[in-house]
């Protein structure tokens, strides 16, 4: 066989097992696995390096604008381009359905976003703030037919939230045409009455945002969210975990055969409350939602990455720059609740995992394949990508696992004007990056064309057909009634 490339010599990682060897890749794809293979067009030396499915960042907001109308700062040629530099070959960004906006509309406008400018793969999930009977029968179906199957509701904030009958609603729809649910997961009337109470103290400074939304606000609504998705027998994936409870809620919801998945973010581990305690308005650059919490909680967190409990850790990169355009639009010294909410990361992502991760013994390498990519090919339907086998796309990171860099924005080549991650000490960084076969990034070059990237239609998601089924929804036990899906 003639390949297109050979990559020789490096450690070839999945999530079960890693090897001495080479890959060939022929016409975008990986064709060949062996412990030596000769020939290749082109052969790329990975001597010293390790071999790694490409990452694939799952939960990104990317030319995307909040519910109050602000835009985020990376369109989809930085953001594309931050997250290959951080060793990512493809990624679902989110698409927003507001108040009043219909499925189809948002998706031509994504896809207008995404296409000219994209220099890696990607897909999007959904964000449905309006299911209205329209969305519900006609459009969500037409989505997931195309091969949008994943979409996020919220539980919190006033112009996102569904409610509990809204989230039934959805998640059975989600069951019926073979879509998977995310959720972010707070107790909103917990936040307001937080808020509430703070604003009546005067008591509006960054670092009040880290109390104004309570531990016990997440972990009630991640309780509740299984809670509905068990009733309505749907799958359920929640995004940003940051507290120790409701890791401990999902593992125990999984260890019971439930369908529920869930993902933590590297915010979450690396930095805590006190990093919204800076002089000044710098907290403003450490305010997300949920909010950083504390040591013992990233400890915990570091436990559940290991045990099993999360299957992918995402960046959540929701990027506002540190002035007027972004984190200031409100003013220069606004209260928290007016301060643009989201942490920039995409870059970060893979290389703080790395680092933190597996080069400081709190996860494996094979942990590390899935965490970074395979778990969310998998879930999230990507067919051919998140594996080193023949057939799937030639998506591929080689990693330089002794290289150690100072962070600084510069590293990030995304459109911000600050990382929280500056000046971090970092083990691990990704070298080469591949696209279906295509060289994005080398040697710290960008070497992909704007626009080269390709939509990737998601394969539908299928719960376990042997997940307990509630007696209520159960025809031999609640006298022949049919109820779900």
């Amino acid at each position: 066989m003639e390949f297109d490339t050979v990559i020789h010599g490096g450690t070839i990682v999945t999530p079960t097992e890693s090897w001495q060897g080479d890959l060939g890749l022929v016409g975008g794809r990986i064709a060949a696995l062996a412990e030596r293979l000769p020939g290749g067009a082109r052969r790329i030396d990975a001597t010293g390096r390790l071999v790694l499915p490409g990452g694939i960042e799952a939960h990104a907001h990317i030319a995307q604008e909040s519910s109050s109308g602000l835009m985020s700062a990376d369109d989809y040629y930085t953001g594309s381009v931050s997250a290959a530099f951080g060793g990512n070959s493809s990624f679902i960004p989110f698409a927003a359905q507001h108040r009043g906006q219909s499925v189809d509309a948002v998706i031509e406008t994504y896809d207008s976003r995404a296409a000219p400018n994209s220099v890696l793969d990607y897909s999007y999930h959904l964000i449905v703030s309006d299911p209205n009977e329209k969305v519900l029968t006609e459009e969500l179906p037409r989505a997931f037919a195309r091969g949008i199957t994943s979409f996020k509701v919220f539980m919190t904030y006033d112009l996102m939230n569904l409610g509990d009958r809204g989230m039934l609603d959805i998640l059975t729809v989600a069951r019926r045409h073979g879509a998977l649910t995310m959720v972010h997961a707070e107790n909103n009337d917990m936040v307001k009455w937080m808020n509430a109470r703070l604003a009546a103290a005067g008591l509006t400074a960054p670092k009040y945002h880290a109390i104004s939304r309570p531990a016990l606000a997440e972990a009630e609504a991640i309780n509740r969210a299984i809670s509905l998705a068990r009733l309505v027998g749907a799958g359920l994936f929640i995004v940003h975990v940051s507290t120790p409870e409701g890791a401990d809620l999902v593992a125990r919801a999984q260890a019971s055969g439930l369908p529920i998945h869930a993902e933590t973010c590297p915010q979450y581990l690396a930095f805590t409350r006190a990093d919204l305690d800076r002089p000044g308005m710098e907290g403003a650059k450490y305010i997300c939602s949920p909010p950083l919490r504390d040591a013992a909680t990233q400890a915990a967190l570091w436990g559940h990455a290991r045990r099993g409990t999360f299957e992918s850790v995402s960046s959540d990169h929701a990027p506002y720059r540190f002035d007027a355009s972004g984190k200031f639009a409100n003013g220069a010294e606004p209260a928290y609740p007016a301060i643009a909410n989201g942490l920039p990361g995409i870059a970060m992502r893979l290389p703080y995992l790395f680092s933190e991760g597996v080069a400081a013994g709190r996860i494996s390498l094979q942990q590390f394949a899935a965490l970074s990519s395979s778990n969310a090919a998998r879930l999230f339907g990507m067919e051919r990508k998140g594996a080193l086998l023949p057939g799937y796309d030639a998506d591929i990171a080689i990693w330089n696992p002794e290289e150690t860099r100072e962070v600084s924005l510069a590293d990030q080549h995304d459109a911000m004007d600050y990382t929280p991650f500056e000046g971090m000490r970092l083990t691990g960084w990704p070298e080469h990056v591949l696209s279906r076969g295509e060289t994005v990034v080398e040697a710290g070059e960008l070497k992909a064309a704007r626009g080269r990237g390709r939509f990737v239609a998601r394969a539908p998601y299928r719960p376990d057909p042997n997940a307990p089924v509630e007696p209520e929804l159960t025809p031999a036990l609640n006298f022949g009634a049919e109820i779900r899906p």
